[in-house]
């Protein structure tokens, strides 16, 4: 798919547009995905401008929230690395965010994600060891550095994130608090869910401070809920 028509789907998600660079990784991204689609059961969306405002948009959609502030910009247009914001740096001292994505399946919203704050630490949780290759094929296709694909169960991964995100997964109700466990004291738990699902979310991790829901454009049943850990609160 051509960059400008990716750049023109993704408007409604976006406050600011991607680089160059961002719109041809999604492109490749698409591609390989149609590719893998067409061989085992990676999304049941299959049309390129569906899986742009479907999966990228909803995806880069959360970035924006999670990374308010755009990356600054070298002289061409391709990102540097932002000035990391307070909430991951409680002692003040140099730090990669790091992004845990729980349920990857086919990398949404963890890669779109990275694409849109290439400076930070992902891991992609996966067990299913097909969509794991799958998500290591994309990662090295796209040349992107510091993304880690952990191919087993969320309860056995031993790490914790500063951002732990989450959308679509199986077994919601016994997934969120695995999820939740994951989160670093100072960091954010940040799911895309459907409305139906808001009164398990705050019953399954009543410990955090969650965010009214955030609409996602295009879309009358899906939303945007982020959770600050409790301890995020004494530490500020």
């Amino acid at each position: 798919m051509q960059s400008h028509r990716i750049a023109e789907l993704l408007q409604p998600f976006l406050s600011t547009p991607l680089a160059e660079s961002q719109l041809r990784y999604i492109s490749t991204y698409i591609d390989i995905l149609l590719r893998w689609n067409a061989r085992m059961n990676l999304t049941a969306v299959r049309q390129p401008e569906e899986i742009v405002t479907r999966h990228f948009g909803e995806s880069l959609f959360a970035a924006r929230h999670l990374f308010p502030q755009p990356e600054v910009r070298d002289a061409s247009g391709e990102p540097r690395p932002p000035k990391p914001s307070a909430a991951f740096e409680p002692t003040g001292d140099a730090h990669t965010t790091s992004i845990i994505d729980v349920g990857s399946g086919a990398g949404f919203p963890g890669l779109p994600i990275k694409i849109w704050a290439p400076h930070t630490h992902l891991t992609l949780i996966e067990s299913s060891q097909k969509k794991a290759t799958f998500l290591r094929e994309v990662s090295r296709a796209l040349t992107l550095t510091n993304v880690n694909v952990f191919a087993g169960r969320s309860e056995d991964f031993p790490g914790m994130g500063d951002i732990v995100t989450s959308r679509a997964v199986e077994r919601f109700q016994e997934s969120l608090p695995v999820a939740a466990r994951l989160v670093v004291p100072t960091g954010r738990l940040a799911l895309l869910i459907g409305r139906t699902q808001m009164n398990s979310v705050r019953h399954l991790a009543p410990a955090f401070h969650w965010s009214e829901p955030v609409p996602i454009p295009l879309s009358e049943a899906r939303i945007l809920i982020i959770g600050q850990h409790p301890s995020h609160q004494a530490s500020s």
